[in-house]
């Protein structure tokens, strides 16, 4: 509206200043949608899984998103205390618990989570922990419209950069000043203590999960150590081995060598062995026969000795 009124755009002034601006809830709300998109972001995702946790009934991922949904909400609302913090809002006059009261609807509701994301709330949402919000909690800025930072005296410092930045304020002029600081009570104090606790809650969390995973990596690269030592004294094994083998072979090939070098001699001396067995046997015949000739030759000669002896007999009588 002041821009408008800067600008000399008296109509536009007058339809921003009939429009409904944001309660401070809503004004947080907004601005960490607009800051910090990315945080959002993430509680969108978050609240999707939970209800299909919860639409699946799966007890043991429901545990761990839960307390992973308590995790991102303390996150939150400690990051909405420093955004409020920049643009100067008394703290003791922040609505938390209706900024953490939104948030955990927004993790309940699709339909409210979308709204969170698109940084454009009239009021905060609640969330009773059964069925959806109630749709009059939650109202949205939509077409042309834009909100009228209205936060009280304290924060009115920080209304130009709250402007140029998010576009947005809370409203609703004295009785919305009112009313955030009746808000500002012990229970607000309660929720920001809360959030702190669930913070340093989640830091031990991660400091605990860093430490497990750590000695998880030194453990791995022990047992690394430990598989590289075998890997090399196995590859030692195995050049060692496959050495025997191949000296083993050669020495067969060379006994398999020698093994067909002595056959080829021994049938060689087996055909010399049949070829003196044969040759003796020709010359068992031959000297069988010339015994046969000789014991002839020696009969003839007997005979012819005798036949000279009885001649010679013969002429001693006629003499």
């Amino acid at each position: 509206m002041a821009q408008a009124r800067r600008a000399g755009d008296r109509a536009a002034a007058r339809q921003i200043a009939g429009l409904r601006r944001p309660t401070v809830a809503a004004w947080l709300v907004n601005l960490l949608a607009l800051r910090r998109p990315e945080l959002v972001a993430e509680l969108v995702e978050l609240s999707g899984a939970l209800r299909s946790a919860q639409r699946e009934l799966r007890g043991p991922r429901l545990r761990e998103l839960s307390g992973q949904r308590r995790a991102v909400v303390a996150a939150l609302v400690a990051e909405v205390r420093k955004l409020a913090a920049a643009e100067g809002a008394p703290a003791g006059k922040l609505p938390l618990a209706e900024v953490e009261a939104t948030l955990n609807a927004a993790l309940s509701d699709a339909d409210v989570a979308e709204q969170v994301r698109s940084g454009q709330l009239l009021r905060a949402a609640s969330y009773a922990g059964f069925g959806e919000v109630p749709r009059p909690q939650l109202r949205l800025v939509t077409g042309g419209e834009q909100e009228e930072p209205a936060v009280d005296e304290g924060a009115r410092a920080g209304q130009g950069a709250a402007d140029r930045g998010t576009g947005a304020g809370p409203g609703g002029g004295p009785r919305a000043d009112r009313e955030a600081a009746g808000r500002g009570t012990r229970a607000e104090r309660e929720a920001a203590a809360r959030a702190e606790r669930e913070a340093a809650r989640a830091e031990r969390a991660a400091q605990a999960e860093r430490a497990e995973r750590a000695r998880q990596r030194r453990a791995l690269e022990r047992e690394l150590a430990k598989a590289r030592t075998a890997l090399e004294r196995a590859g030692d094994d195995l050049t060692d081995a496959t050495t025997a083998e191949r000296e083993s072979a050669e020495a067969l090939a060379d006994i398999e060598a020698e093994l067909v070098e002595l056959e080829r001699r021994r049938a060689a001396a087996e055909q010399e062995l049949s070829r003196a067995k044969l040759a003796r046997r020709g010359a068992e015949r031959g000297v069988a026969a010339a015994r046969r000739r000789a014991g002839e030759v020696e009969g003839a000669l007997e005979e012819l000795a005798a036949e000279e002896g009885a001649d010679g007999d013969r002429a001693d009588r006629a003499d």
